[in-house]
This record gives C-alpha cells, structure tokens and sequence, in this order.
C-alpha cells in the first residue's frame, strides 16, 4: 500500500506538486494523467525516490520512502536499455547487480523473456530490435527483480497504436498473474481508463489532485469495446477539458 500525505515537490524556488494526499492499495493500478507540466513524472520520481521531497511524505507498506528500494521496478520512456548489451544481458542487469548466483539469474531471465515473448530474441542488441520488443525488454528486466511495486513513466508513448494495445494487454496480464502494484503515468485518455483502477488527474494550476476517478472494470480485455469504457473516457475527458 501507498501513502502519500501533504507531498510537496519542488525544483528550486518552483512549486511542482503542493501539498497531494494519495492512498493506492496493493495490488492496484493507478493512472496518472493530467496535462503537461502538471507534475505527473514528478510524482512518480518521487515514490520511485529519484527525486526528494522538499516536505511530506511518501510511505510504501507503511515504510517511509527516503532511498530506491529494491522491491521497486521502474520503467522509463527512453527504455534505459544499454545498447552494447544483448536482450539477456539487458534483462539480467539488475540481479547481476543484487548478486544474484549464476544459476538463479539465468532461470529467471529465461523465465520472464518467455513471459514476454520475446526469448527468441535474446540474442538480439536493442537496435535490432522494434519499439515494442525494446519495450519488452524493458519490461522484462524491471520484472526479473520480482517487484512488488512497478513504476511506468509513459512507457508505450512512441509507439504505433497497435504495439500500444498489445502492450497495455501485457500490462493488464502481468497485473492478474504477478499481483503487483502497479502505477503508470500517461498522457491518453484510452490508456488510463484501460489500466488504472484509480485515475488521477493532475490539475497543472495548483499542482495538486484535480479528481480520482475510480474504475472497476480493468482487467477485461475486452473493456475497449464497451459503453461504460467510452463512457469512462468521456468522464476522464470532460475533466481535462476544464484546463
């Protein structure tokens, strides 16, 4: 569970966030959505502890957030991948650097490159690869750390609209299968009605929580093609529209 209370963030003299209150339980999807320069990467740097707090606090199982935890995966827009390093290597990086024994990194790396579909490709280095396998990859490597906690800052962006769908199915499995917390910072309308249980829409004016918008109806891959998913986005829309 998140706990977020009277959360200031700042860059220098610039007020980011002011003062957000924010609980996402165990287990859920959070969405992050607002327009741009509200705060939303902000947000998410913080609880990943990126970025420090100029006041407030961030408390993660009830544990205040002052340094990166372990049981954090994040995943950035850009990938991170490193490009002189295969898919393998890629998505074994971060047990190499816990210390992990030779035999547990290649059973779990093996493992969630299957997950992902994207085995046969282990050989591969990034630049050989689309912007939806990289984008596996990363995926793949934040998740070889077992995470409890997955942070996403608008992680399908660039790419095509068909790649995007495909991996925000991904998204909804490893939700269902790896029973993470998981939150992810957009700037689509679609996507944050598809992934969050709980959207949050930023409010750029007063660099705090314009609306919380609960969903109940995540999970189903078939959500899209359903009144109450367009229905959602008309909500979600109607609040950014007052921007």
């Amino acid at each position: 569970m998140i706990k977020i209370k009277n959360l200031v963030m700042k860059y220098g003299d610039n007020t980011i966030l002011n003062k957000i209150n924010l609980q996402i339980d165990a287990h859920q999807t959070c969405a992050i959505i607002g327009p741009s320069g509200c705060g939303k990467s902000t947000l998410l740097y913080g609880i990943a502890a990126i970025l420090k707090p100029a006041s407030g606090s961030i408390l993660i199982n009830n544990n205040l957030v002052e340094n990166h935890r372990n049981q954090t995966g994040v995943i950035l827009q850009t990938y991170g991948l490193m490009p002189w390093k295969t898919v393998w290597q890629n998505t074994a990086l971060g047990l190499k650097i816990r210390g992990e024994n030779k035999i547990i990194i290649e059973k779990k790396t093996n493992a969630i490159l299957k997950d992902l579909h994207i085995y046969d490709q282990r050989d591969k280095y990034p630049v050989q690869l689309s912007g939806g396998q990289r984008q596996r990859v990363a995926i793949a490597r934040a998740l070889a750390i077992n995470p409890d906690l997955l942070l996403m800052d608008e992680p399908f962006s660039s790419l095509d609209a068909i790649a995007r769908e495909e991996l925000q199915d991904v998204v909804v499995d490893l939700n269902s299968q790896k029973k993470m917390t998981i939150i992810i910072v957009t700037h689509s309308i679609e996507e944050a009605v598809f992934l969050g249980n709980k959207i949050v829409i930023m409010d750029a004016k007063t660099g705090n929580i314009k609306k919380i918008i609960d969903n109940n109806y995540v999970g189903d891959h078939a959500f899209r093609n359903t009144s109450d998913f367009h229905q959602t986005c008309v909500e979600v829309r109607n609040q950014m529209d007052v921007f």
